[in-house]
């Protein structure tokens, strides 16, 4: 892994693989999740020609973990300083969970004048389920916004139960291990920052190509999430992964790796053009 400094002096971390020359893919993992649980997409993307650069923000794997003032609006300056300390341009940015917001977050702040297109993985633009808004968190809604993740991220019922994913929980547990499961009063004020946001704005605004995954069987939130934030990109497309949950990255990587390069070399092929 490799350092820089945010513009606070905070220490984030990413590690660099695949071909120098092609195309920079910036990996952000979701709340809790290192640079790492990426495992299974490199050596899709690095086979295809692609730069990748697999980010660890403030809080997550090794990077530095402040207790206090991370926010999304700073997740996404941490993302611009990632970008324009490499000098990253033409880039494609993936996101899953918490890491697809803060992408949401970076280019409502920053514009996407250093950016190829954006890929969102199983994260509704906006947790709070509201008449014009069906597709948020399971059980989250105007009365209980203040209590709901007061504690952490609650159970919701939903989906299929961990102990019979099979291989899908071996490659979480894999992918996820070394997280802590324990929450900071940081992380839960982070945590209830991110479910109060609404990116459907943003989205609107940002007229790159947009691809938003769903799993099908996410524990979290109906998988209409992906059509409906789809319809409110200008250049948007949504794809939902069958037998997949919230992590659909990991749980079906075969599946999601095929549907992403599929996407990219349509939107984003991993030689950038000559300008």
């Amino acid at each position: 892994m490799a350092a820089i400094r945010a513009d606070d002096g905070v220490r984030l971390e990413y590690e660099e693989s695949g071909d120098p020359a092609g195309r920079p893919l910036v990996l952000l993992a979701g709340f809790k999740a290192a640079a790492t649980s990426w495992q299974y997409q490199l050596p899709a993307l690095t086979g295809a020609g692609y730069r990748v650069v697999a980010v660890d923000l403030r809080g997550h794997g090794n990077a530095e973990r402040p207790a206090s003032g991370v926010d999304m609006a700073r997740r996404g300056r941490d993302v611009r300083d990632v970008v324009e300390t490499l000098d990253l341009r033409e880039a494609v940015l993936v996101g899953g969970s918490m890491g697809a917001s803060t992408i949401w977050s970076y280019l409502a702040q920053e514009g996407a004048d250093r950016v190829a297109a954006v890929v969102s993985v199983d994260q509704t633009p906006q947790m709070l389920n509201t008449p014009d808004w069906l597709h948020g968190f399971y059980g989250y809604a105007a009365d209980n916004i203040d209590t709901y993740f007061a504690e952490g991220i609650p159970g919701t019922g939903q989906g299929i139960p961990l102990w019979r994913r099979g291989m899908r929980l071996v490659r979480l547990l894999r992918a996820m291990k070394g997280a802590e499961r324990e929450l900071t009063p940081g992380e839960l004020a982070l945590l209830n920052d991110h479910a109060r946001a609404d990116w459907r704005s943003a989205i609107a605004a940002t007229e790159v190509p947009v691809l938003f995954v769903a799993g099908a069987e996410s524990e979290f939130w109906p998988s209409s999430h992906a059509s409906a934030a789809a319809a409110l990109a200008p250049h948007g497309e949504s794809a939902v992964i069958a037998r997949d949950g919230h992590a659909a990255n990991i749980e079906q990587p075969n599946a999601f790796n095929a549907g992403l390069l599929e996407f990219l070399g349509r939107v984003a092929p991993a030689r950038v053009a000559p300008a």
